[in-house]
């Protein structure tokens, strides 16, 4: 089965305590462990003010994780864990993978585009008139 690169964000309540997000990162790395998946980034980007109000809220702790995994039912799995979790305002995940290989090929396309293109020849500087050249000269 083909690996898959996924992006998964999360957001905490603003007041949540740092060692109960803790819990819940490890509680996510032992959901991936479980499936042979690797968990190859943890970020937490801190409390930073919402675009828009989620539960009456302004603010968030941002929570961000890189994910290569084989299993689509342990992403099923860990966004049912960030649901039941009372601390989570909003989650959202992202299969990168699919994107990385749209940009790969819009950038193939580009390059072909651009190789199928006359290159313009580059400006050549005009002859200098006659009264320029003397007073270039003396």
């Amino acid at each position: 089965m083909e690996e898959r690169l996924y992006d998964l964000i999360f957001i905490c309540r603003p007041d949540t305590p740092e060692a109960d997000i803790d819990k819940l990162i490890a509680t996510l790395q032992h959901a991936v462990d479980e499936k042979q998946a690797k968990l190859e980034k943890i970020e937490k980007w801190g409390v930073r003010r919402l675009a828009y109000r989620v539960k009456k809220l302004r603010d968030g702790f941002f929570v961000y994780l890189l994910l290569r995994s084989a299993h689509g039912e342990l992403l099923r799995e860990l966004e049912r864990r960030l649901r039941v979790s009372d601390s989570v305002i909003k989650y959202l995940t992202i299969r990168l993978d699919e994107e990385i290989k749209r940009q790969e090929k819009l950038s193939k396309r580009r390059e072909r585009r651009a190789a199928r293109r006359p290159r313009k020849a580059a400006p050549v500087a005009p002859a200098a008139s006659g009264s320029e050249q003397a007073a270039a000269n003396g």
